[in-house]
């Protein structure tokens, strides 16, 4: 299974875009989907950016992630969706 990553657009030129997300910071590839502003949401994959995503499904995503870590690591992942409960 492969998982895109959300990240935060820091700059964009060139076809290229300097993002941060989930502690760590890359030179992705923006041509898939253009120029980009500071401060946008994307999902990253394997070196490119994917697509846009807005501020509320980045979270949404990080905390599925977040979930996915603690599930691996053998701890509890109820807390991260009470809201499904």
């Amino acid at each position: 299974m492969c998982v895109g990553i959300p990240m935060q657009v820091i700059s964009s030129e060139d076809g290229m875009a300097e993002c941060e997300g989930r502690g760590r910071r890359e030179r992705l590839n923006a041509m898939l989907i253009g120029a980009l502003e500071p401060g946008a949401w994307i999902l990253a994959y394997n070196g490119s950016v994917v697509r846009a995503m807005s501020a509320e499904e980045a979270r949404q995503t990080n905390q599925a992630l977040d979930a996915l870590d603690a599930a691996l690591q053998g701890g509890d992942v109820d807390g991260f969706f009470a809201d499904l409960v």
